[in-house]
Parts: C-alpha cells; structure tokens; sequence
C-alpha cells in the first residue's frame, strides 16, 4: 500500500470517529454543562473512558478478529464522546471561571499550556508505548513497548487518577464568576454605616 492510501484510510477512519464521537460529545456538553455541571461531567466523562479503555483493553484479542472491529471501533468512538462531554471540555471552561480576576489570565493560559503540553506527551508517548514487544508485529523502525492492549489499561489507570484529581475540582454552576473564584465579600447589613440626613 502506497503512502498516500495509508494517509487516506487513516484520515477517513479518524473522521468518521471524529463525526460519530468527537462532535456528538461537544453538542451534549452545550446543552447539558449548566444543568448537570461542571464537576459531575468531568467526572463522569473520567469514569466511562476508564470503562471503555478497560472494556477494549481487557479483551484486545477479541476485538482483533475481523468480525469485532466494528464493535472496536463503536467502543472507540464513545470513549471519544465521553472525552469531549467530559474532561476535554470541562478543561479549558472550568479555569476561565475558578481562578480570580486579577490572575484569571495568566492562570487559564498556565493551565492550559500545561494540559497541551499532556496532550503532546501523551500523543507520542502512546505512539512509542503502543508498539509490540515482537518484532514482527512492531511497526518499522520503533523500539518495543507494553503493547496496544497493556496500553489501554495503562489508559484507564490514568483516567483513574484523572477520577481522583476531579474530586479537587470546585463546582461552578450557576455561580457568578465572583462566586466561583471567591471572590465575594459578603458584608453584614448591621455594620453598614448609615448617614445621616
């Protein structure tokens, strides 16, 4: 197969999960963030992309038989809708409103070059993690790693811990971005001074 076939079935491939996971995911955080909030789909979105990690990982010989890919890929694209109704939205809106004024800026721009920089490690990393202790079904050219099937349950495990560090997370629904980044000072009527007329 050529390189450009390749390129061509690898981008169709991730544009039909982008279509059926990917999108789908942003329209159910735009109409479901201010209702069910910021904290329980974050948290949520953690818990079922540990589940669909772990369900793909376990059983990763299953899903290579030719007569399970499209449930493989069925499974893959609802890990990526529960990354984006989760911690792939939930990551850039809840910054923006918990830090406090003064330093909202400089602290969603920290937060959110740190989480890139993740996103960069972890794109390579699982590139080089991924592939087969055999040679022969390495691809050409890196060295061994755990395997794609050890891989997703290494996955799941950081899901988990994503689990453990949403619990930090303050909610933020329905506040006022005073309120969320505590930023309020309630004063007490009685201590009101009052003027006379």
């Amino acid at each position: 197969m050529s390189a450009i076939c390749e390129v061509y079935k690898v981008a169709r491939a991730q544009t039909l999960i982008a279509l059926c996971g990917t999108v789908p995911g942003y329209w159910f955080i735009v109409a479901f963030i201010d209702i069910i909030g910021r904290f329980w789909i974050q948290l949520m979105g953690f818990i079922m992309m540990s589940t669909f990690m772990l369900a793909l990982g376990i059983p990763y010989h299953h899903w290579q038989k030719r007569a399970h890919r499209i449930g493989f890929i069925i499974m893959y694209a609802f890990t990526f809708f529960f990354a984006n109704f989760g911690p792939n939205a939930t990551t850039f809106i809840v910054p923006a409103e918990v830090f406090p004024a003064r330093l909202r800026s400089t602290c969603h721009g920290i937060s959110a070059a740190t989480s890139r920089l993740g996103a960069i490690v972890g794109a390579f990393g699982f590139l080089y993690i991924s592939q087969e202790k055999d040679p022969k079904q390495r691809d050409a050219g890196y060295p061994s790693g755990i395997g794609k099937k050890d891989s997703l349950i290494l996955l799941a495990g950081l899901n988990f811990i994503g689990e453990i560090f949403t619990l930090l997370i303050p909610e933020t629904k329905g506040k006022t971005l005073e309120e969320a980044s505590g930023e309020v000072i309630e004063l007490d009527v009685h201590e009101v001074p009052r003027h006379s007329a």
